[in-house]
C-alpha cells in the first residue's frame, strides 16, 4: 500500500479501530484522548515512548528506533492507520510504514515541513511571501547572508530547531564564526539559513484541517505572544484592533492554499507575521496539531486533535464553530507549580501533560480561559 490518492476518500475506520501515533509527547497525548472519546484506541511508536505523555493514555506503546524496520513493520501491521505528532520523523521511516498501512500526513509533506529551506522555497513558489532569507553553510556564507538580508537577522539550523533552539541572532557587528558554531555548524548534516528580521505588528497562526477528499475547515486566526522564544499566550480569535477582517481572511487563504498544495491529509498550522500595513508573511508551518490551537479544546465544537482523528480515519471533518473566545497560557517549567491555584480559579480549564520533571523551557501543561464571544 502506498497511501490514498488525492481526492479519494480514505477507508472509514469504525470505532474500536487502532490509530498508530508516531511520537509520544503531549500532542500525541491530547490526540489519543480525543480518539478515545470517539471510541478509538491509540498505539504509540517512538524511541522514548516508555512512560511518555502519550503512552500514559494509550492502549499500547512500542519503544524502538526510527530505523528499526522490523519493529516498524510489526507496528504498522498492528494498527489500522498511522498519523504523527512530530514532523521530524525521518522520511525513510514514513516511506517504510506506507508499504503496510495508510500514513497521513505522508512523506511528501514531511520532506517539506522538516527543512526550513524546502519549506520557504515551497511557500515562495506558491506566490506567498516570507521574510527575506539566504542559505548559509559556513561562517563566510553567514557573513555574506547578513550583508544581503541584514542588518538584523537570525541564523537557524535548517532542521530540528524549535522553541528558540538552534538559533543565533545576528547584526552587522556579530561574529559569523561564533554564530555558525553555536548552531552546530561544521558538524555532519548541519545546514543553516539566515532570515531577515521583519518589523511586524503581531504574529498570528491559522490551523486548517483537510480530509483525503479535499474537504477543508479552518479555525480563526489567533494572535501568538512569545517569551524567550517560546509561545507564552494565544489570544483567540486575534483582536480586530490587531488583525483586521481582511488580514484574517488573507491568513486563512494562505493556510488553505498551503494545505491544498501539500495534498495534506490531517492538520496543518501556519504561523505568520502581520506587518503594520496588514501584509501577511509566512514564518513556519507544522503538519500536526499545534500549541497555538490548544484553545480549541475548550472553546470550539470540535478541537484540533479530534479533527486530526477524523481526517486520518476517513470521517467527516467537524464543525469549527467557536462557542467562546479564549486565551491559552502555556505552563513552562515551574509555572506548573501553580496548578492548585489554577484548579481553584473559576472558569480556568487546566490541562497537564503527565511529565514527571519540570525543567526550564519545558512545556508542562496549559490553561484555557474562556470569555463571551466578541
Amino acid at each position: 500500500m502506498t497511501g490514498t490518492p488525492s481526492g479519494t476518500p480514505l477507508p472509514r475506520l469504525a470505532p474500536g479501530s487502532t490509530i498508530g501515533m508516531l511520537g509520544a509527547g503531549q500532542l500525541g497525548r491530547m490526540t489519543a484522548l480525543a480518539a478515545a472519546r470517539l471510541g478509538y484506541k491509540t498505539h504509540v511508536y517512538a524511541p522514548d515512548a516508555a512512560d511518555s505523555p502519550a503512552a500514559q493514555v494509550s492502549a499500547a506503546a512500542t519503544v524502538a528506533g526510527w530505523d528499526d524496520l522490523d519493529a516498524l513493520e510489526r507496528f504498522a501491521r498492528s494498527v489500522d492507520a498511522v498519523t504523527l505528532e512530530w514532523e521530524n520523523v525521518p522520511v525513510a521511516t514514513a516511506e517504510h510504514l506506507r508499504r503496510f498501512t495508510n500514513l497521513n500526513p505522508g512523506p511528501n509533506v514531511l520532506s517539506v515541513a522538516q527543512d526550513r529551506i524546502a519549506e520557504k522555497s515551497f511557500v515562495n513558489a506558491l506566490g506567498i511571501a516570507t521574510a527575506p532569507w539566504r542559505t548559509a553553510n559556513s561562517a563566510d556564507e553567514v557573513a555574506r547572508a547578513v550583508a544581503e538580508v541584514g542588518p538584523r537577522c537570525v541564523l537557524k539550523s535548517t532542521r530540528l530547531g524549535y522553541d528558540g533552539k538552534g538559533q543565533a541572532r545576528l547584526d552587522s557587528g556579530s561574529d559569523p564564526a561564533a554564530a555558525w558554531a553555536s548552531i552546530g555548524g561544521g558538524k555532519p548534516g548541519v545546514e543553516g539559513i539566515v532570515e531577515g528580521f521583519v518589523t511586524f505588528a503581531c504574529e498570528v497562526s491559522v490551523i486548517v484541517a483537510r480530509g483525503a477528499d479535499g474537504a477543508m475547515v479552518a479555525y480563526p486566526a489567533v494572535e501568538n505572544r512569545h517569551k524567550d522564544g517560546i509561545l507564552d499566550v494565544t489570544v483567540a480569535p486575534a483582536a480586530p484592533d490587531k488583525v483586521s477582517a481582511a488580514t484574517a481572511a488573507e491568513a486563512d487563504r494562505i493556510a488553505r492554499r498551503i494545505a491544498e498544495a501539500l495534498d495534506l491529509v490531517g492538520v496543518l498550522a501556519v504561523e505568520m507575521f502581520v506587518t503594520a500595513d496588514g501584509a501577511v508573511l509566512v514564518n513556519e508551518m507544522a503538519p500536526r496539531p499545534h500549541n497555538s490551537g490548544h484553545w480549541t479544546m475548550d472553546a470550539c465544537a470540535t478541537c484540533q486533535f479530534e479533527q486530526l482523528v477524523r481526517a486520518v480515519c476517513g470521517l467527516p471533518l467537524g464543525s469549527v464553530e467557536r462557542v467562546a473566545d479564549a486565551e491559552m497560557t502555556n505552563l513552562i517549567g515551574d509555572d506548573v507549580l501553580s496548578w492548585p491555584e489554577l484548579l481553584a480559579e473559576p472558569g480556568a480549564r487546566l490541562h497537564l501533560y503527565g511529565k514527571a520533571e519540570a525543567r526550564p523551557g519545558r512545556k508542562m501543561g496549559h490553561v484555557n480561559r474562556l470569555f463571551p464571544r466578541r
